[in-house]
């Protein structure tokens, strides 16, 4: 894996994020915190599980920290508060990313998992992990989001990528990127 394809592949997640995001933004409270059976019990639940997963990642593979505990979807009131955070982590992301090279992303990454246990996987396999954990859970918010009328539409890898063509297309030459 080069790190053109990573942060390629970011980008899709950072796509994705933002459609399933956006389509959120059109919910009641209520219907955002809507307890479900499906998925982690709510969009609140299941966005701030997304984004924390990528969090605790990071910090491992970073700044070589193991957080014991994912973030706490109470500290997260509202989709304005997610959005926010999501921000920052994606901003912090893009950094780390935009830094490695060949040689890193075949380096182990050691680690401990949430309760503690030892753990080792090459960088490149864990951040492919990560944007695929947020491909799981981003198919099932969309799922609760088209219950509520409110469908992302196609958030697929090949969709993300058909967009890129056409913007790329009809960016008139000579503009900056």
């Amino acid at each position: 894996m080069r790190p053109q394809d990573l942060l390629l592949i970011f980008e899709y997640n950072y796509w994705a994020n933002g459609r399933i995001l956006d389509c959120a933004a059109r919910l009641t409270p209520e219907q955002l915190t809507a307890r479900s059976s499906y998925s982690l019990g709510s969009i609140r639940a299941t966005l701030v599980h997304i984004l924390s997963a990528e969090w605790v990642w990071r910090m491992r593979c970073q700044e070589r920290r193991s957080p014991s505990a994912l973030l706490s979807e109470e500290a997260f009131p509202s989709l304005a508060a997610i959005r926010s955070r999501w921000a920052e982590e994606e901003q912090a992301m893009r950094g780390y990313l935009r830094g490695l090279d060949d040689e890193a992303l075949t380096r182990p990454i050691r680690y401990q998992t949430l309760d503690g246990r030892p753990q080792e996987n090459v960088l490149w396999h864990i951040l492919v992990h990560i944007v695929n954990h947020g491909t799981e859970h981003r198919s099932e918010a969309a799922r609760l989001l088209t219950e509520f009328g409110r469908s992302p539409g196609n958030i697929g890898f090949i969709h993300f990528l058909r967009e890129r063509e056409v913007e790329d297309r009809d960016k008139p030459r000579g503009s900056p990127s």
